[in-house]
């Protein structure tokens, strides 16, 4: 072989090596969460359903002929100004197709406009404020698999009365999160005026007492009290509960944000002393067993877990976990990383049986919202171990 066609071939050889190297080079997918907020679970969770699946996915081969996926976490301790910052750098990496945000409504909905100027694909596995999605903006770039408030607030109103509350107060956070549910819960009372509202109190976050405002619904007439908070407000009112006498702990209904911590353990021993209710979306002990299985086996390989019933957070995992393998979906659809196509792709997919459950079709053009009416239900933390237990009665899943 002549010298000039041994350099030739030496040449393509690198080209060649070189190309496969970029055909293999790694899709990624961001998250900016609340990992830095002390005492919460949330971003952890959704983090692991995230590597869940991308452990799966890779598995089988990853996306686009053999690329894998690379998760790229970002910490913003619940700090909207941290969240912005985060969004703008995840989005000018290359090969980043979309970002899963965290638990809290008022970080999430500061990056929808942001998101929408960078073109970058929103994934929210869990916060509910109804304006992530239906924010106006077209196309829309905010994808969510989790509960909404509008979804929440008639699931919780449904609750208090099946268990004979004829009454209720409401407790709201004065922030957007809190202004989301009332708003919610003045779209419930234009079809119905059951159970009838006695009014609001607003706290705000770090107070360190709820009895006068818990004190001023009952005063009014509250026979039970719908409560939208995240774990550290919840143990505040939790431990002011279980100070009051027993006849004067009237139930508890509350919004998911208390899973977003550690609740059950910083009032352990006391979880049966107040009737404490919460709205879930997806339970591990619902779930399809086979798909379970396989989940659980790849999370005690990845994270030393082996029971579902000790996963704390449980609906960012599972939320998440779903996410993902609807995301890499896209990604194949679409056959490229480019975030447009990848966003009009997540709203053609069809038939997708998840952890949560199966989807004919997850999203449409005119819906960014995977989850429905159908998908609410309400749990309790269990006494001897704190797991969120789904709950049957007065009809509900």
């Amino acid at each position: 072989m002549s010298r000039l066609r041994v350099l030739l071939t030496s040449f393509l050889l690198l080209v060649t090596a070189a190309l496969h190297a970029q055909e293999r080079h790694p899709v990624l997918i961001g998250f900016d969460g609340e990992f830095g907020l002390d005492k919460s679970t949330s971003a952890q969770a959704i983090e692991r359903g995230i590597l869940i699946a991308l452990d799966e996915i890779n598995r089988a081969g990853g996306v686009l002929g053999g690329r894998p996926l690379e998760l790229v976490s970002r910490d913003n301790r619940s700090v909207t100004a941290r969240g912005i910052r985060n969004l703008k750098d995840l989005a000018a990496m290359p090969e980043m197709v979309a970002m899963f945000v965290g638990r809290f409504s008022p970080v999430a909905l500061e990056y929808v406009d942001l998101a929408h100027e960078l073109k970058m694909i929103l994934l929210d596995p869990w916060a509910a404020a109804d304006a992530i999605t239906d924010n106006g903006h077209q196309p829309n770039f905010a994808f969510r698999l989790s509960l909404k408030d509008s979804l929440a607030m008639p699931a919780m109103f449904r609750h208090a009365l099946a268990k004979g509350a004829r009454t209720v107060g409401l407790l709201l956070p004065n922030t957007s999160w809190g202004r989301s549910n009332l708003a919610a819960a003045d779209r419930y009372y234009l079809t119905t005026d059951l159970p009838r509202s006695v009014g609001v109190e607003w706290y705000q976050w770090g107070d360190k007492s709820m009895i006068e405002k818990y004190q001023a619904l009952r005063a009014a007439g509250a026979e039970a009290i719908v409560f939208v908070a995240n774990d550290t407000e919840s143990v505040v009112l939790f431990r002011d509960l279980v100070e009051l006498p027993a006849e004067s702990r009237i139930p508890i209904v509350s919004h998911w944000g208390v899973t977003g911590g550690d609740f059950a353990h910083q009032v352990r021993g006391m979880l049966d002393k107040v009737d404490f209710s919460v709205v879930q979306t997806f339970s591990f002990f619902n779930a399809d067993p086979d798909i379970r299985s396989r989940v659980m086996a790849v999370a005690e390989r990845l994270f030393g877990i082996s029971s579902f019933e000790s996963i704390e957070s449980p609906v960012g995992v599972g939320h998440a976990y779903d996410l993902t393998h609807l995301l890499a979906r896209a990604i194949e659809r679409a056959g490229t990383t480019e975030r447009e196509a990848v966003r009009d792709a997540l709203e053609q997919l069809r038939d997708y049986s998840g952890l949560v459950r199966h989807f004919d079709r997850p999203f449409t053009a005119h819906n960014h919202d995977a989850l429905g009416a159908e998908d609410v239900f309400m749990a309790r933390y269990r006494a001897s171990d704190g797991a969120i237990v789904p709950l049957s009665t007065g009809g509900e899943r």
